[in-house]
């Protein structure tokens, strides 16, 4: 057992028990430096801190940290779609080719935005190598991207799309944005900066890298101690082979080391859905901002009734063709399916990242959730540390 470090920030009365889950996750989990966040609306119940921002403990976790939180990114890039279908920009329901007609080509021409941000697409991996420094070329990602054939008949199956889908999602929403505007550029102006958090898709120049958390990976003794791993025996063996839908799905674009994304140049990227930088407070903020429905996202409420929505599509099978998991996927997020669960009921919705990082929203009890570390667990979903912070919250309801 490790020693419990200082615990920083506030809880609001009566949710002692997730600050004491918090340190437990210190002490009992290896947690190096993390913090949670809970939002009631605009009202932060829950904002806490703690541990330090290198595996060496040398540089304190502040209040500022921030930290890659991979496919947590997910969710912030599916509110820019939910912001312009709200302005009649966009619908969940039309053919991307309607917006994109380029994206037609190699049978894609009746694929639904609905079905491209379910993961329903069969676009989790491309045919051509496509490297870092591709994705500042929008024009020739474009080609490559609209050029693609599904791997699977789009619409009948899913599977995760790790890397690819934020990318696809860009290219959507600076087709139909009269300015033209990147999704981490929309971003900016029409998420994160009315909701006032810290999160970015494409870290600008003017940020200093000081205050980003380095990633650590669980490895050697720690991966006994600290780890439940919930690695399906397909997806590692698609590895072993390099051959399947994980494979490819995982591989390309080449991110590189997930413990080398605390660097400039795979953040200052725009990589929507994979590379966001922010923190636990930035992702309970929005998602609490959306659940609560204070009106400083400008999303309808029809189409936050849409996201909210306890009765999903069942007509794909629940199985992942690329987690080997159970999996339900809803207009860009998550929702609980299977053994894991989040939430007071089925009305949440939200997205995990690689490592553990995780923000989702609760609708029926108007509260936004976030968590964001450095020590990378090796769960695909539920990560224990996450949970017993979810869990703590909703006890405390």
């Amino acid at each position: 057992m490790s020693a419990a470090p200082s615990v920083h920030g506030d809880v609001a009365a009566g949710f002692g028990p997730v600050a004491d889950a918090f340190r437990r996750n210190f002490t009992h989990h290896g947690e190096i430096g993390a913090a949670v966040a809970v939002y009631a609306g605009d009202e932060p119940l829950v904002d806490l801190w703690a541990g330090h921002r290198d595996r060496e403990r040398v540089r304190p976790w502040e209040r500022d940290t921030i930290v890659p939180m991979f496919s947590s990114s997910k969710g912030m890039s599916a509110f820019t779609l939910a912001t312009a279908v709200s302005r009649g920009q966009l619908d969940y329901e039309q053919p991307v080719a309607k917006y994109w007609p380029e994206f037609a080509q190699a049978g894609k021409e009746n694929v639904t935005v609905r079905q491209l941000i379910d993961h329903q697409a069969g676009l989790s991996g491309l045919s051509k190598i496509v490297k870092l420094r591709d994705l500042k070329d929008r024009a020739a990602l474009a080609e490559t991207l609209a050029a693609q054939a599904p791997a699977w008949e789009p619409g009948t199956r899913h599977g995760y799309h790790a890397l690819t889908l934020g990318l696809y999602e860009s290219e959507l929403l600076s087709r139909v944005d009269p300015a033209g505007r990147s999704l981490g550029r929309y971003l900016a102006d029409e998420v994160t900066g009315p909701t006032d958090a810290d999160f970015f898709i494409g870290y600008p120049e003017s940020e200093s890298m000081d205050r980003v958390a380095i990633l650590s990976a669980t490895k050697g003794l720690d991966i006994l101690r600290y780890e439940v791993r919930d690695v399906p025996f397909r997806l590692g063996l698609e590895f072993q082979t390099k051959r399947g839908y994980s494979y490819a799905a995982l591989t390309n674009p080449r991110p590189g080391a997930p413990a080398r994304a605390a660097r400039r140049e795979f953040l200052e990227v725009e990589w929507p859905g994979m590379n966001g930088v922010g923190n636990a407070r930035a992702v309970a903020r929005t998602y609490g901002a959306a659940a609560g429905r204070t009106g400083k996202l400008d999303i309808s409420d029809a189409v936050l009734d849409l996201l909210a929505a306890a009765d999903t599509d069942t007509t794909v099978p629940a199985a992942d063709l690329v987690l080997h998991t159970q999996s339900r996927y809803h207009l860009g997020f998550r929702k609980s399916c299977g053994s894991f669960r989040f939430g007071s009921d089925k009305k949440a919705y939200g997205t995990t990242g690689l490592g553990g990082s995780f923000g989702f929203a609760d609708p029926s009890t108007g509260l936004g959730f976030g968590y964001s570390m450095n020590r990378l667990g090796m769960a695909i979903l539920d990560d224990v540390r996450s949970r017993n912070l979810r869990e703590a919250v909703f006890r405390c309801v």
